[in-house]
C-alpha cells in the first residue's frame, strides 16, 4: 500500500449540542476515486470541510501523509464547494486565474491546466465570457477549473452534479473518470448511491455522523450480504436518519466563511454574484 496522501485519525466534530461526525478514521491514497454516500444531515458536508482545513476537529486530527496539518498545506487541496461562489464581472478564465494567483501558481502554468480540462468540460470556448450569463452547468463547470488551476493532489467536490441538466452531469462525471484514470485522487460527495457506483472506485456510507462502510463496491456487497449497492446501503443505515443541522442559523456564519475561502472580497465597485 502506498503512502497515504490524507489521513483522518479519530476525529469528531460537534457544534454546540450537536454531534457532526463521530470517531472517523479514513487514509486517501493517490488514485482514489472516493464517492462520500449518505442522506442529507448525515456528516459528509462537514467532512469535506474537515478534509479542507475550514473546519477544525473538536476531538482527532486531519493531516497530510506527510505529517503537515491540513490548516497549514490548503494549496494542496481543490475544492468545489456546493455554492460555487463566482464573480460575475469577471470572465471564466479571470475568475480561474485570480484564484490561482492566490495560490502563488504562473498565469502561463494555470492557463495550461484551464485549457486542457477546459475541452473536456467544453468550456474551451467560453472562457473569456463574463460568468453573469452563465447557467447553473457552466457555473460548475468553471468551479472545477478554477478548483484544478494549481494543481492540487486532491480534489473535494460538495455534491457537483446537483441541480445540473442530464448533459452537464454527465460531463462532470467524465471528467472525475479521466481524472482517476490519470492518478488524481477526488473525494465526490453525494446522496446519490448509483452516480457513486458509476464513477468512484471506493465508497464510503456515512450515517448520523459515522462511517458504516469503507471499500470497493465488491467490498461493500461481500461485507453486507446484499445484492445490490442499494440494498447494501439500507441495511448499512436502517436507523432512523437525523435531522439536517449543517444549515441551521448558529452555523450560517462558518458557511459564509467556507464561500468566503475560494471567493475572497473583490475591491470596491466590483459586484459578486450572489
Amino acid at each position: 500500500m502506498t503512502k497515504p496522501l490524507l489521513i483522518v485519525d479519530d476525529v469528531s466534530k460537534s457544534f454546540a449540542e450537536v454531534h457532526a461526525l463521530h470517531n472517523v478514521s479514513l487514509q486517501i491514497h493517490e488514485g482514489d476515486i472516493i464517492g462520500l454516500v449518505g442522506s442529507n444531515g448525515a456528516g459528509k458536508t462537514t467532512l469535506l470541510r474537515l478534509l479542507s482545513g475550514v473546519y477544525r476537529p473538536s476531538t482527532g486530527s486531519v493531516h497530510l501523509g506527510d505529517g503537515k496539518s491540513i490548516s497549514t498545506a490548503r494549496q494542496a487541496i481543490g475544492v468545489v464547494p456546493e455554492n460555487t461562489g463566482l464573480y460575475s464581472r469577471l470572465t471564466a478564465w479571470e475568475n480561474i486565474r485570480y484564484h490561482a494567483r492566490m495560490q502563488g501558481v504562473d498565469d502561463d502554468e494555470a492557463w495550461k491546466r484551464t485549457l486542457y480540462f477546459s475541452r473536456y468540460l467544453g468550456m474551451e470556448g467560453s472562457l473569456q465570457r463574463h460568468t453573469k450569463g452563465f447557467s447553473r452547468g457552466m457555473r460548475q463547470k468553471t468551479a472545477l477549473l478554477r478548483a484544478l488551476a494549481h494543481a492540487p493532489k486532491v480534489l473535494l467536490l460538495d455534491e457537483p452534479t446537483a441541480g445540473l441538466d442530464v448533459t452537464s452531469a454527465r460531463t462532470v462525471r467524465e471528467l472525475v473518470k479521466q481524472l482517476g484514470e490519470e492518478g488524481g485522487t477526488v473525494i465526490y460527495s453525494t446522496h446519490q448511491l448509483a452516480e457513486a457506483e458509476r464513477v468512484c472506485n471506493r465508497i464510503i456510507i456515512i450515517h448520523n455522523g459515522e462511517v458504516r462502510a469503507d471499500g470497493t463496491p465488491q467490498e461493500l456487497l461481500n461485507s453486507s450480504g446484499a445484492h445490490n449497492l442499494e440494498e447494501a446501503y439500507v441495511a448499512l443505515t436502517s436507523d432512523v436518519a437525523r435531522e439536517r443541522s449543517e444549515d441551521d442559523k448558529p452555523l450560517k456564519g462558518v458557511a459564509k466563511w467556507w464561500r468566503a475561502i475560494f471567493t475572497p472580497r473583490l475591491p470596491k465597485g466590483v459586484d459578486e454574484d450572489e
